[in-house]
């Protein structure tokens, strides 16, 4: 009963309502009690059909605001009511929404009937802990793909990108991180993904295990910029939640890009001026308040591990998303167009991705092994030209020679079933065997 006592309280008691004086595009412009209204309030517009459409202010122009729509602008004509919503753009998650599968507005679309809501609001754009309370990352987690454990270490609580082209298999490798890694929940934003491909998401690849310990939050390529961008908020006021009851999450959102394209669409609508490649500078400023938002917690709360993809246009690691998100987050991840070619999956160059915490999360023994691991790969990576065409000659070097002698087994180590999962420990102890052999 507490929640909703809570949502009643909520409740004011006057309506406070504008009227629609335009609509340009997928911009609405009310008029009216504007001084009812900040950015971010919470419209609802009365349509011809009788439908409310929820919309959302983005901001302000003479006696007007600016608002666009949640959802589809049929039956918006000049005059309809835009009814001011007293709640403010928030959420009350709760235990009981592990399994399922919501919207951007919180409401579940897997037919399993309500969601339970919390005792707690959650504001959908929170701002981080402070630096200075934050604890420091954890100890190094077990992801369950041995290219990532072994060769790109990630610590709790630390953020990682994961950069690549499209159909090169991040869908797959994320479906692999949440079922194997050892976390206490998964809270997996899809923003922007293909209408088709989400229940293939949810059933073929996540599957059931997967599900129960994890949230999924899904808005569709087709849907609005608003829906697209608030996807990526509810992901993280969810994943928040979870963390301040203590328990170590797994937030992954799928993809970075698509978000910083809701934004851009958002901000050219209202009148910014377009920079890097059309981008806006509401983009490079919403993506580190967001990004930042995972991490360790405070002392006594648990952590959020961030693992993000980001969608590099034609096959580009440094245009301007790209470019931005690698320094803000906490290592990236590389998944090449080439390597899927040759049928290794997942394609990951191990020699390209980085974790910024890996040097202190390596095991002292283990150092030697992975430097000498590394070196004879990027020894093959350098002469590999030459090897195909034939130029190189054995016995001209012992390192390339027995760089090509075990190039085999490194790309059995790294290829990996998307039904197979292998600990840290075993991912070192395989590595040690095929540099004794």
């Amino acid at each position: 009963m507490q929640p909703l006592i809570r949502e009643i309280a909520d409740l004011s008691a006057t309506t406070t309502f504008g009227r629609v004086v335009a609509v340009r595009g997928l911009m609405i412009e009310v008029a009216g009690p504007v001084h009812e209204m900040s950015v971010g309030s919470r419209l609802a517009i009365e349509a011809a059909s009788g439908r409310a459409v929820p919309a959302e202010v983005v901001g302000f122009e003479g006696d007007r605001a600016l608002c666009l729509p949640f959802g589809a602008l049929e039956g918006v004509r000049m005059g309809c009511r835009a009814v001011v919503k007293a709640a403010d753009g928030s959420l009350r998650p709760s235990d009981a929404w592990l399994g399922r599968v919501i919207n951007a507005l919180g409401e579940p679309l897997d037919g399993k009937g309500p969601l339970v809501q919390g005792a707690v609001a959650r504001h959908l754009r929170s701002p981080p802990p402070p630096a200075g309370e934050r604890t420091r990352v954890g100890e190094p987690l077990d992801l369950g793909v041995r290219a990532l454990n072994t060769f790109v270490t990630c610590c709790r609580g630390q953020r990682m990108g994961i950069f690549a082209g499209s159909g090169v298999g991040k869908s797959v490798l994320l479906s692999m991180l949440a079922r194997y890694t050892s976390t206490d929940v998964a809270v997996i934003g899809l923003v922007g993904e293909r209408g088709r491909e989400v229940q293939e998401f949810i059933e073929d690849d996540l599957g059931e295990d997967g599900l129960a310990r994890s949230v999924v939050v899904v808005a569709t390529s087709d849907e609005p910029a608003l829906m697209r961008r608030q996807a990526a908020y509810v992901t993280f006021a969810v994943a928040e939640h979870f963390r301040d009851e203590g328990r170590d999450v797994l937030c992954m959102m799928d993809s970075v890009t698509r978000f910083a394209m809701a934004q851009r669409e958002i901000g050219l609508a209202v009148g910014e001026p377009p920079a890097s490649k059309g981008y806006t500078p509401t983009v490079f400023t919403e993506l580190p308040r967001l990004l930042e938002r995972a991490g360790p917690g405070r002392v006594g709360e648990g952590s959020i591990t961030g693992l993000f993809t980001v969608l590099v246009e034609g096959d580009n690691h440094n245009e301007p998303v790209a470019d931005a998100v690698r320094g803000i987050l906490d290592g990236h991840i590389v998944m090449e167009r080439q390597i899927a070619e040759r049928g290794r999956y997942p394609a990951i160059n191990v020699l390209k991705s980085v974790s910024r915490t890996m040097p202190r999360a390596i095991p002292e023994p283990r150092r030697p092994l992975l430097t000498e691991a590394k070196r004879l790969m990027a020894t093959y990576a350098d002469m590999e030209e030459l090897i195909r065409l034939g130029a190189y000659r054995r016995g001209s070097s012992p390192e390339v020679d027995r760089a090509i002698e075990l190039n085999p087994a490194f790309e059995a180590f790294l290829q990996q079933g998307k039904t197979e999962s292998t600990s840290l420990g075993e991912g070192y102890d395989r590595l040690a065997a095929i540099l004794a052999s």
